[in-house]
């Protein structure tokens, strides 16, 4: 078997096997991970840094690749990496370079070679030597103006005395200095223009630099050095398009719809209609910065691209800026192509449910327009329905599970909040949201009516921060039937195990406010964000990212009630629409960070803390607004609903879900995410939290947090998974054990890890994208 397993049978005669690459510096500091990409030759990817799976998956194809089994193995393993001595030289190369451009000016890289067996290791050794800093930073410019724009500049410079020299820092400085000036209109100018002349022997250790600015030879400076302003401003309309892109050789000249925007002599520009556009006027005057007589800024020309790219009704846009047919001035015309988005769409679903353990199905249809007002107002009208067989009930004449709602939704975009300054342009959206919801289940009827208003929007100044503000929310929960089983067995009688549970199946109006504010330092993270057709939170791939949340609810309600002096019931508490109404206060934190290792290796971490306070006209938080543990994204060594509060354990009731709730939650994760092969990824990952009570409940023992035995009431647990990732989706599947039970809080069964039972402490989950 190991012969037939055997890597040497796909080596050529005499050669190796790359099997271990290493780098190593004499310079403790040195952060050796920043320079492993420049190594042109790595061996075969291992399985979480261990063992070389996907080589022995492609070794146990035989040598004869018509065979299906041959091309099988070969397609889902990895084909053995044969050594290059030549890759060798060139990484030794790249890497010296490397450390010359980040300021180790005298640094050194060798490469060692050791072969044993038909198997090669290397090891680069890097010696750095000593890092060049800046002593003093010169700018010469052939042109005092540019100089003194330059100066007047918001943007600081990335050098000063003491920097690195850094290619690096070199070249952001030269980003910095076009921009400037092309804020200022002098729209020819480009890098080419800079320079930099490094000086090193002024001292040991230290340079001298000189950034000098002069346009290269036969380049006409007085017509470089003119700041150039638009003149006219031509939009076209396309037709959505169905199978491809915008082209730059479609005849747009051709195009009979648009506006001409041009100078007027006033403070407000002629607009000339070229014909009859799907958009109103005001919509594009209001997403496009560039105006006649204006100088031409570069931050401008970014906004009105990405503006126009976040309206749901545009598909593609298109900038061109190509100087004026007035050609003896600096004036400059801009023609801006928007491709239409297509205005309707009718969508279908179809889904597979699984509520521990009860299958189901869901059908969900909706319709979208994109242009309902024609000013890229994004309407939908969402139907679903959805049936489950419950399974484990006795004493009821049913046992399927009903469900069956309805949806509404309209957004607008915006420049400008309603409770911000009118000169204050930002990227926002508002929304308006109407939603009905029916459940039929054997034990209940339930009926969810719920509105809200909602503001979304990006930071104008903030790259990554996005805000998320609802000032009201309504939701209104009634209960139409109630079981005579049901309502013997956990609502009427007195057992105070089920107190919550009576408080959940009451009607209850909610009136609340929720404001959300996220930030994400990942730069990918960012530009998606910015080019999403709406202010919204795309994926984390990578950095890090931190959401606060904060909502309230019921406070415009008890005031209400008090000033006019309402009636309380006899259990102390006001009703608005003859319902009790709740009052409560709940802030979450999130932090999810994503550190990546090599392109095949990432650690992620996330943790997560909620809490929320009942107070006035309520005791008890409603059952929708509790926090719940274990589960696909919580600690996956339980099930849904099967972990705490607390200590709290597990009774052989009828009903125990709603009691395995709290108001406080705590969530930590840790996982070691790994590419295997094909579009198979792994993971081997640690959760730690629970959920508590900060009040005592009657029938709760060890359902409230205990501060001083803390340590006690968390539940640790670890697994493995596997996911599916086919880049738009991904499924997940995660096998987690249970390592520290807090239902128990001593003895034997607290540490399920060291004394472990398969048919208690395993949990299988399966979910569609990551937990975090």
């Amino acid at each position: 078997m190991l012969t037939s397993c055997s890597t040497e049978k796909f080596l050529p005669d005499g050669a190796t096997l790359l099997r271990k690459v290493t780098l190593r510096s004499d310079d403790k500091s040195l952060p050796l991970s920043e320079y492993r990409p420049y190594v042109r030759q790595e061996p075969n990817a291992r399985w979480f840094n261990l063992v070389k799976v996907p080589l022995a998956l492609y070794s146990l194809s035989p040598a004869d690749t018509t065979r299906r089994k041959g091309r099988f193995f070969r397609k889902i393993g990895e084909a053995p990496v044969v050594y290059d001595h030549s890759l060798t030289e060139y990484s030794t190369r790249s890497l010296q370079s490397a450390l010359f451009a980040r300021g180790w000016l005298h640094a050194k890289v060798t490469a060692d070679t050791t072969v044993h067996r038909r198997k090669t290791d290397v090891t680069y050794k890097l010696s750095p030597g000593q890092r060049y800093h800046l002593s003093d930073i010169t700018y010469d410019f052939d042109n005092p103006e540019l100089y003194s724009v330059l100066q007047a500049s918001p943007v600081p410079s990335a050098l000063h005395e003491g920097s690195p020299v850094d290619v690096n820092l070199l070249s952001e400085e030269r980003t910095r200095i076009v921009s400037a000036l092309h804020e200022q209109g002098y729209y020819k100018i480009n890098k080419e223009y800079i320079t930099f002349l490094v000086d090193t022997l002024s001292g040991e250790g230290t340079a001298s630099l000189t950034i000098r600015f002069s346009p290269p030879p036969g380049v006409d400076h007085q017509d470089t050095y003119r700041q150039f302003r638009f003149h006219n401003i031509r939009i076209l309309e396309e037709e959505p398009l169905h199978t491809t892109a915008i082209s730059d050789t479609t005849d747009y000249d051709n195009l009979s719809k648009g506006y001409l925007v041009s100078p007027s002599g006033s403070s407000r520009p002629l607009v000339q209609e070229l014909g009859k556009t799907s958009l109103r006027r005001r919509v594009y005057m209001s997403n496009i910065a560039l105006r006649p007589d204006s100088l031409y800024r570069e931050s401008d020309f970014q906004r009105t691209y990405s503006s126009l790219n976040r309206l749901s009704a545009v598909a593609y846009t298109s900038l061109r800026i190509h100087p004026s047919v007035y050609t003896d001035s600096a004036l400059l015309d801009a023609e801006i192509r928007v491709t239409r988005n297509k205005p309707h769409s009718v969508r279908a679903e179809l889904e597979g449910t699984n509520t521990n353990g009860d299958l189901g199905a869901a059908l969900v249809l909706s319709y979208t327009n994109r242009n309902i007002f024609h000013g890229s107002e994004l309407f939908s009208i969402k139907l679903r329905g959805a049936y489950e067989a419950i399974t484990g009930l006795e004493g009821y004449n049913d046992a399927n599970y009903f469900e069956y709602g309805a949806e509404a939704s309209i957004q607008f975009p915006r420049r400008r909040l309603p409770f911000t300054q009118r000169r204050r342009r930002i990227m926002a959206v508002s929304s308006l949201k109407f939603m009905f919801d029916s459940q039929d289940r054997p034990e209940f009827h339930r009926r969810v009516f719920t509105g809200e208003w909602t503001y979304q929007w990006n930071s104008p100044r903030k790259p990554g921060l996005h805000h998320r503000f609802s000032p009201v929310s309504l939701n209104y929960i009634f209960m139409p039937w109630i079981s005579s089983t049901f309502r013997r067995d956990y609502l009427d009688g007195e057992d105070a195990r089920y107190s919550i549970l009576r408080t959940s199946y009451e009607d209850l109006f909610l009136m609340n406010s929720t404001y959300t504010l996220t930030y994400s330092s990942s730069q990918r993270h960012q530009r998606q964000s910015e080019l999403s057709a709406l202010p919204t939170i795309a994926p984390l791939t990578e950095g890090w990212q931190i959401k606060f949340t904060i909502e309230t609810a019921g406070n415009f309600l008890y005031a209400l009630s008090s000033i006019t002096g309402a009636r309380r019931n006899e259990n102390g508490q006001y009703k608005y629409l003859n319902n009790v109404y709740s009052q409560y206060v709940k802030t979450e934190i999130d932090f999810a960070h994503i550190k990546r290792i090599d392109h095949r290796n990432a650690f992620a971490f996330h943790a997560f803390f909620g809490i929320a306070i009942p107070y006035g006209n309520s005791s008890v938080i409603p059952y929708e607004k509790r926090y719940f543990a274990g589960g696909a994204n919580s600690l996956r060594g339980w099930g849904v609903r099967t972990l705490g509060p607390g200590n709290r354990n597990r009774r052989d009731g009828k009903i125990d879900f709603v009691n395995q709730t709290g108001n406080m939650k705590l969530d930590l994760s840790i996982e070691w995410r790994t590419k295997l092969f094909w579009k198979l990824e792994g993971a081997f990952f640690i959760d730690a939290g629970n959920v508590w009570n900060t009040r005592t409940y009657p029938d709760d023992q060890g359902g409230k947090i205990d501060l001083r035995h803390i340590y006690r009431q968390i539940a640790v647990s670890y697994g493995l998974g596997l996911r599916l990732n086919f880049d738009y989706f991904v499924l997940r599947f995660d096998a987690g054990m249970k390592a520290i039970n807090p239902a128990y809080p001593t003895g034997r069964d607290h540490f399920p890890i060291i004394h472990p039972r398969f048919s208690r402490d395993f949990a299988f989950h399966f979910a569609v994208g990551l937990p975090f």
